[in-house]
């Protein structure tokens, strides 16, 4: 077949680079107490940027899993079939201890190190990273009934990924999952019809009922909520029984999702399924919402991640395409755009991994970092989450054509980008979590206040911000209807008083200008690339691309 034509100004494929390469995530590693973990991260970062694990990324997407109810002969098996590079992910998740090593490792900030792996890893795929996260809650919220946190705990944060339906005792590693909302609740877990009644055996009851979403049904124990004599209450659910048998966990079908398709969420039935009190009865939500607190500061660190991973491939596109005679990535408009999509990268990353650095003081008694934890993870999840898929769309868009196509991995990031808002409460949930906890808890508040005025007198503009802030902060609980009606804009300005604090102190200089002049000052437009005039773009888009550390 004759050439028509020459293959010209198409962008290199972006592979083989460093992830972790990332000055916003190394930075707050070190300031956050995981220095000592650098190395970890940064093996991790090459390996998520290389083309072997970005395809097994694609390919488990691509394929995503199959649901067999019964084998050929008829029996019942309820399992879920998946691609093997899913497996391999896992497994490089688990052997990295994304899924539990802080839980057993008793060095000062490594929840830190473990948020900033995810943040890397995250960007091989995103779907895996469901079960990783649950396993990972899962631990606190067990922590209620210490027997089971006994024999369970070992296994849940043990090195080794050993898939198979096999007795959880007798494995060198488990997977935990979550199975909370019904059809007729969602979010409104009290609402939950799933009858819990006593076996007469301590602690074991059977569970019948329905769930509407269980992620990962293929996990080896779940966390689910049901209604026991005294009430919603917390059990724990093993896929596999003593003896052998299969649980009686009906799988009815998995979700056909928008995005996250590497990972299997699905309807399930419990027809008179075991489980494992834990916690008290009537408790279950307070039980659980120990996990669901974990599963937040996941939620923002994967919606982190999303950002700098559609940043630094609009970067490198913009880096190596021309347009009107000029590289795009020195055309003052698309520099615009670059820059206000890596400030609003950078502020995420810092945000997440400082509450990373809260979850892991908090675990060690500081109690003024456990209320920063309380109230910021419920303010980053609701604004950081809340941004990822207009940061998605406009990273997209800076390929023009050529990212709106399945080859360049862009799709794939716009699909998973609205999952982590939605995850374990959205938005409207989030937002109001935040008024709740600031009217139960007055002391959470004021330690949040007490992290944002660190950096008072940096900025003029973020004293401003604050102090306006503060001024209507201080009429709030007169009327809780009109409380509830603005509660997304006080979140919003709650979210970014934080992360302006944290960038005017430990930001790049030209970032922090950048934030604080268009998101507190308010000097710019409502899309992306409408940063004012004065901007250090050359400044920021440096510290953005593929190689910026």
């Amino acid at each position: 077949m004759p050439t028509t034509h020459e293959v010209t100004n198409q962008v290199p494929p972006l592979t083989g680079y460093d992830v972790s390469a990332d000055p916003a995530l190394l930075e707050a590693l070190r300031r956050e107490g995981a220095a000592w973990a650098e190395g970890e991260v940064r093996a991790l970062g090459a390996l998520a940027g290389g083309a072997e694990a970005q395809e097994w990324g694609r390919l488990a997407e691509r394929h995503s899993p199959v649901l067999h109810t019964h084998d050929r002969y008829g029996h019942r098996i309820d399992e879920v079939e998946f691609h093997p590079h899913w497996h391999a992910l896992m497994d490089v998740a688990v052997r990295n201890g994304l899924h539990g090593a802080p839980w057993r490792d008793e060095r000062p900030g490594a929840h830190v190190a473990r948020a900033a792996k995810v943040f890397v890893w995250g960007q091989a795929d995103a779907g895996h990273l469901c079960p990783v996260s649950m396993t990972y809650a899962s631990v606190p919220a067990l922590r209620a009934r210490p027997e089971l946190a006994a024999v369970y705990e070992p296994l849940l944060t043990s090195d080794s990924y050993d898939f198979g339906l096999r007795v959880p005792t007798e494995k060198r590693g488990i997977i935990a999952g979550m199975s909370m909302t019904e059809k007729q609740g969602g979010s409104d877990v009290r609402a939950n019809t799933t009858r819990a009644v006593p076996t007469g055996e301590p602690g074991l009851y059977a569970l019948t009922g329905h769930k509407w979403f269980t992620s990962a049904p293929m996990s080896d124990v779940f966390l689910t909520l049901a209604q026991a004599p005294g009430g919603l209450s917390c059990f724990l659910v093993p896929r596999v029984l003593p003896d052998g048998g299969r649980n009686a966990i009906r799988l009815q079908r998995l979700k056909d999702k928008l995005g996250n398709r590497s990972n299997a969420s699905s309807e399930i039935e419990y027809e008179g399924a075991l489980g494992h009190l834990v916690g008290e009865e009537g408790r279950g939500v307070a039980t659980i919402i120990r996990m669901v607190n974990m599963t937040r500061l996941d939620c923002a660190i994967s919606s982190a991640s999303g950002m700098r991973l559609g940043l630094v491939q609009a970067v490198h596109h913009a880096t190596h395409r021309e347009a009107f005679g000029a590289r795009l990535v020195d055309q003052p408009l698309m520099r615009n755009v670059l820059a206000d999509l890596a400030v609003e990268a950078e502020a995420a990353t810092v945000a997440a991994l400082r509450l990373a650095g809260a979850v892991d003081r908090a675990g060690r008694g500081d109690a003024e970092e456990e209320q920063l934890r309380r109230l910021g993870l419920a303010v980053t999840k609701y604004w950081v989450c809340k941004r990822a898929p207009a940061h998605a769309a406009e990273a997209l868009e800076c390929l023009g054509g050529n990212g709106y196509v399945e080859d360049s991995g862009l799709p794939r990031l716009y699909r998973e980008s609205p999952l982590p808002s939605i995850w374990e409460g959205s938005g409207n949930v989030a937002a109001l979590d935040v008024l709740r906890a600031m009217a139960r808890q007055p002391q959470a508040v004021e330690a949040f206040f007490a992290e944002v005025d660190r950096g008072a007198g940096a900025d003029r503009r973020l004293d401003a911000a604050v102090a306006g802030l503060r001024k209507d902060l201080a009429g709030l609980g007169d009327d809780p209807e009109a409380a509830a009606y603005g509660a997304r804009r006080l979140v919003e300005r709650l979210a970014l008083v934080f992360q302006g604090s944290l960038l005017v102190r430990h930001g790049d200089p030209a970032v922090a200008d950048a934030f604080c002049a268009s998101r507190l000052d308010g000097d710019r437009g409502l899309a992306f690339g409408t940063l004012p005039a004065g901007v250090d773009t050359a400044a920021i888009i440096a510290r953005s691309g593929p190689e910026a550390a």
